[in-house]
């Protein structure tokens, strides 16, 4: 996957709580086999009604999104964050997020960043006030600056690592790919001869 360092981009807001994962990508879509070409469903059921903020042309291109509490929850589909990176978002700022969702994000390279409610609320503000105004995701400083703010976000040194280095399950694996061809080397293997040896036995009539 593509490392993340910092992004520097258009914020969009999505000033709404507990936002679940089949209004991030519904269920209809899911069909598909593969991980890309979701973006044009993303909000599906909210794309097109009066007032949504994705809509606005201000917000096209938008690579942060600024949003609630607890986004992400509902069910596990991987297809959430999917959606959200191949519309083209790099990080998603929020109070907090669903532990699984959370977890799925890493592991293609979408950082979630977790704020303090008025960090967020602050945030919001101008994107919403100032549509098309910009931010930096700086993961290599922890921290969420924009014109008139600053904040800095926790994250896991493993997960940090990962994410910088652009690093997913595969990578990650191959990294230790001599240990486990030594352990496959060494290992003692006991078990039952499977090996036929000789004439077998007459079936039974």
């Amino acid at each position: 996957m593509e490392p993340f360092r910092t992004v520097t981009g258009v914020v969009a807001p999505l000033d709404r709580t507990d936002v679940d994962t089949d209004q991030i990508i519904p269920k209809q879509f899911l069909k598909r086999i593969e991980r890309t070409g979701f973006g044009e469903f993303l909000f599906w059921d909210w794309r097109g009604a009066d007032g949504f903020e994705l809509d606005r042309p201000a917000y096209a291109g938008a690579e942060i999104l600024v949003t609630g509490r607890n986004f992400g929850c509902g069910s596990s589909r991987e297809h959430a964050p999917w959606a959200l990176q191949d519309f083209g978002f790099r990080a998603v700022v929020a109070p907090s997020f669903a532990d699984i969702f959370r977890t799925n994000c890493t592991k293609i390279g979408l950082l979630p960043v977790v704020l303090a409610d008025d960090e967020v609320r602050a945030l919001m503000a101008l994107a919403t006030e100032r549509p098309g105004a910009s931010a930096t995701v700086d993961l290599e400083r922890r921290s969420v600056s924009w014109p008139g703010g600053e904040a800095t976000f926790e994250i896991e040194p493993s997960l940090r690592e990962r994410l910088l280095n652009g690093w997913d399950d595969i990578a990650l694996t191959l990294g230790r790919a001599d240990e486990i061809d030594r352990f496959e080397r060494d290992r003692e293997r006991v078990g039952p001869v499977t090996t036929l040896v000789g004439k077998p036995p007459p079936l039974p009539s």
